[in-house]
Formats: C-alpha cells, sequence, structure tokens
C-alpha cells in the first residue's frame, strides 16, 4: 500500500478545469441540505450556495442533478439548510460522498423531524424552506436551485462555520 500525500484521484494541474480552479479558490460556506419523502430521506453537502434577504428570502444552490437529493426535492417541495460548523466535517464529508459512512450519513449524528425535512441535532444555524421551482435551470454541471425561506433557527451558542476553500475546511 502507497500513502499519497495528494488527493489519489485528482488529475494534473494543466488538466484541471479553470473555472473550477477559480471557483475553489473563493471561500464558501459548507451546507447540508436534506429533505424527506415518503419514509425515507436523502442530503448533500452544499457549498456552491447563496443567502438572498428580502421577504420572503432565498436561499439559491448549485445541485447536481444526479443526486438523490434533488430527486426526492422534486417530490417533498420543502428542504432544510443547515450551516455546518467545525464539529461537523466529518458530517459534510460523508454527505459529500467523499468520505465512508457505513449505513448511510443519517446515522452518523442524531436529527430532529421538522416540517421542512431532518434537521441536524448540535448544528445551531438552520433553515427550513421551499422548493420555488420544481424544474430550475441548468448553470454549468449544475440546476440552479431557489428555496423560499419560511423558518429560520439561530441559537444564541453559534459554532464558528467551516468554509470550504481549494478541497480543504477552514474555520472562520
Amino acid at each position: 500500500m502507497t500513502i499519497h500525500g495528494d488527493h489519489p484521484f485528482l488529475p494534473p494541474e494543466s488538466e484541471r478545469s479553470p473555472v473550477r480552479r477559480l471557483r475553489g479558490r473563493l471561500p464558501s460556506p459548507v451546507g447540508l441540505w436534506t429533505t424527506a419523502y415518503g419514509g425515507k430521506r436523502a442530503g448533500l453537502t452544499v457549498s456552491s450556495m447563496l443567502v438572498a434577504d428580502g421577504e420572503p428570502g432565498f436561499v439559491v444552490g448549485l445541485i447536481d442533478p444526479d443526486s438523490d437529493l434533488w430527486e426526492m426535492l422534486q417530490q417533498a417541495r420543502t428542504a432544510v439548510v443547515a450551516l455546518l460548523g467545525q464539529p461537523h466535517q466529518q458530517l459534510a464529508d460523508a454527505f459529500g460522498y467523499v468520505a465512508p459512512a457505513p449505513g448511510g450519513p443519517f446515522r452518523m449524528i442524531d436529527w430532529t423531524d421538522t416540517d421542512w425535512g431532518p434537521a441536524p441535532l448540535g448544528v445551531t444555524t438552520w433553515a427550513g424552506c421551499t422548493l420555488v421551482d420544481p424544474h430550475p435551470p441548468e448553470v454549468g454541471w449544475a440546476l440552479q436551485v431557489h428555496l423560499e425561506i419560511a423558518h429560520v433557527e439561530l441559537a444564541p451558542d453559534d459554532v464558528p462555520p467551516i468554509v470550504h476553500r481549494r478541497g480543504r475546511y477552514t474555520v472562520l
């Protein structure tokens, strides 16, 4: 067995997309989007997202059209968008499908069922949202999904958020 200093599946720098490399230099929030429908749950780590203030407010995210999350979100029409902190890096990797999660990532921590989907216990900042359009536009490799914010949870003892930059997590 060989231990690599770099990611073993990362293509050489000369073969990487310059647009993806530009995006990777931007610090991005690490969000966990979850939903439930018909007794099943789905979730995905999303770092290509932003929150738009207003009445109502919106969360806009780039979602993989082939993800389990998108398939279930189209049916459920509701989602929880949780902002992850330093204690949740393994959870982010599991829902991002870059780390193992025996039994599935929903078994890693406890959850609270809400009107919008499962909310992770121990995550102090999250929003309950409704899907705006079940047929969002394609943007690059993803779908530009708009969620209307219906409910926001902000705990006073907020955990410092993690951000994703150049393939690594950093705490603000």
